[in-house]
């Protein structure tokens, strides 16, 4: 019994032990969800946590990217908090399918409400029209607490695949997905049509028709020869002297 107690401890230790490394790793501010269609418009969250025990989140600063930038970006009120929208002149003229672009968001700030310890906050954006020509945008973002502290979620991804120690919230770019009901109908259309096709619409419908009243009428027959068995094993029954 002893062993099995140390087992059982040993094994709780380490889970605890795990957990307890595994949660820093994921208390970032990301962007949810993690991925978009290129060339589209899309909806997303900035989801921030608190990461202090003794301080609360007061202003969260997100900066949108100046190289590959968006045309079109608007915010969804979140009650409490007052949210200030940026627009600076590029450093050069972008080209795209609405004109040159000189002038784009380069920065959104939340601020005056508050995310306290253990609580997390989503501040919503809808953005377009995404690049066609990368897999991924970053989004630097300051996350300022009530104490005057300032994290700067501002590192690239690594190389060697491993995370940063403050990794800025990326949305990861896929190519756009062909539509469904055109994939369906080109994978399903025949290339010729087959000589029932021919036949006319009232054709295809008479012999619906035909062949729905016979079931009807099989399924009928069926019933009164049921009905019929049962009344006879009833009256059998009656007959059948008593012993």
């Amino acid at each position: 019994m002893s062993f099995v107690r140390r087992a059982v401890t040993v094994l709780a230790a380490t889970t605890a032990l795990t957990a307890g490394l595994a949660l820093p790793a994921l208390a970032h501010v990301t962007i949810q969800p993690g991925t978009a269609e290129q060339g589209g418009f899309t909806k997303v969250a900035f989801r921030v946590p608190n990461e202090r025990d003794n301080a609360s989140t007061t202003k969260i600063e997100v900066s949108f990217p100046t190289d590959h930038p968006l045309a079109f970006v608007s915010v969804k009120p979140v009650p409490g908090w007052k949210v200030k929208v940026t627009e600076s002149k590029l450093p050069k003229p972008v080209k795209t399918e609405y004109g040159d672009l000189e002038e784009a968001v380069t920065k959104v700030v939340w601020e005056g409400g508050k995310i306290n310890p253990g609580e997390f906050q989503e501040f919503e954006v809808s953005m377009g029209q995404l690049p066609e020509d990368v897999d991924s945008l970053m989004f630097p973002t300051k996350q300022t607490y009530s104490g005057g502290e300032v994290v700067d979620w501002a590192e690239a991804p690594k190389a060697d695949g491993t995370e940063p120690e403050h990794p800025a919230p990326l949305l990861k770019l896929v190519p756009a997905a062909e539509d469904a009901s055109t994939a369906t109908l080109s994978a399903t259309a025949p290339a010729t049509a087959p000589a029932s096709a021919s036949a006319s619409p009232s054709v295809a419908v008479a012999a619906a028709s035909s062949s729905d009243g016979t079931a009807r009428l099989l399924g009928a027959a069926g019933l009164v020869v049921g009905v019929i068995g049962v009344v006879i094993g009833f009256l059998g029954l009656r007959r059948r002297p008593s012993a």
